[in-house]
């Protein structure tokens, strides 16, 4: 893992008021992978007890773009993004999982899958895909 990647990335998180407000953290960055990680606590929850798919849209997203950003070495936004929800994220802990599946020039499609944790268990709720571009 390289701490400098993570530590100017979590500087990044840190210049976000939402990201502040939600408690996300850097867990890795290697090559052009990326995990993002963020305690589940009840203000995170819809009506119907599990996390609202809003977070999880905001996880795929920033995940995704950092993904892109290691891979065309710049500044990056998203462009476009779709997500999948696939089962309810009840649990603990969420991790979203990013990596670039291609790289060009001027933009980047990257993947992410994220998982909650309950009890110690990972599952699987929500896989997104989103096309980065540089923005310098």
């Amino acid at each position: 893992m390289n701490q400098d990647l993570i530590a100017r990335a979590q500087h990044t998180l840190e210049t976000q008021p939402f990201s502040i407000l939600l408690g996300t953290k850097v867990t890795k960055m290697d090559g052009s992978e990326v995990e993002l990680s963020l305690p589940i606590r009840d203000e995170l929850k819809q009506q119907h007890g599990f996390v609202h798919g809003g977070v999880l849209a905001y996880l795929a997203d920033n995940s995704l773009t950092f993904s892109g950003a290691l891979a065309l070495l710049s500044n990056c936004v998203t462009s476009e993004m779709k997500i999948n929800y696939v089962r309810p994220a009840i649990g603990e802990m969420l991790h979203a999982r990013a990596k670039t599946a291609y790289s060009g020039s001027s933009q980047a499609v990257a993947t992410c899958e994220i998982y909650v944790v309950n009890g110690g268990v990972e599952k699987l709720c929500a896989i997104a895909q989103g096309t980065i571009v540089k923005t310098s």
